[in-house]
């Protein structure tokens, strides 16, 4: 029996971008849909139940953030934005409300196709519900982190880390591959009273990768989305 084609849905009114997506799409063998306006979008997403969203903030009858928040009160299919926006406030203000991913306009196939296969995989097993799930470890390259003995080794020693900064790894392990914005941490970690300051996360991150890091300057484990927030390595990932 042949394996069930992915669903994608486009919601972009740019015909010729429409036109690139869907050919580059279907050459990967996705299904593909196609709505050009928000509420047209909305009616598909309860219809035909896409595995995964590729949405333009820019739309002719509403902002993508309304599709981001509507889709949000009841579904946790992958919304991976794709816009000409690339202010750092539209990205973070765009992870907060529950994208799982934002690329840039331009963008390349290879990256785009990366991006989608990403998205639809932590739909179908994240981190947290098998890896960790089962076994209570989170191993990415050499790094593992051990959240029933809130431990941390990298290449099998262990590394002593604050109370704080095992929290700060632990979860991100949680959402390893995707961006956490510092907002969303903040809140997590620190309550929804902890305010918007992201100074207290940048000096506990320095820390972490003083002590994870072969190179904290080059790192290979964590990494900063510039004025957005933190993404830990996938599983699987490479750490060259």
């Amino acid at each position: 029996m042949a394996a069930l084609r992915s669903k994608i849905l486009v919601v972009e009114d740019d015909p010729g971008i429409t036109t690139f997506l869907k050919t580059t799409l279907t050459a990967e063998g996705y299904d593909v849909l196609i709505s050009p306006t928000g509420g047209d979008a909305l009616q598909v997403v309860c219809s035909h139940c896409p595995d995964c969203v590729l949405l333009d903030l820019g739309l002719p009858d509403m902002d993508g953030s309304e599709i981001i928040r509507s889709m949000r009160s009841w579904t946790k299919t992958p919304i991976i934005i794709i816009s000409a926006r690339s202010m750092e406030e539209d990205k973070a203000a765009a992870l907060d409300l529950g994208a799982d991913d934002y690329i840039v306009k331009p963008f390349g196939a290879i990256e785009l196709l990366a991006r989608i296969r990403t998205a639809i995989r932590h739909t179908q097993t994240t981190a947290e519900s098998s890896e960790i799930g089962m076994t209570g470890i989170l191993r990415v390259g050499d790094l593992e982190i051990d959240y029933r003995k809130y431990r941390v080794y990298v290449a099998g020693q262990y590394v002593h880390l604050t109370p704080n900064e095992f929290r700060i790894i632990a979860l991100l392990g949680k959402h390893a591959g995707r961006v956490m914005t510092y907002k969303a941490m903040l809140r997590e970690l620190w309550g929804p009273g902890a305010g918007v300051d992201n100074k207290i996360l940048r000096v506990h991150m320095a820390s972490i990768r003083h002590k994870i890091e072969p190179d904290p300057n080059q790192p290979r484990y964590i990494f900063t989305e510039v004025g957005v927030g933190y993404r830990l390595l996938e599983p699987g990932e490479s750490t060259v």
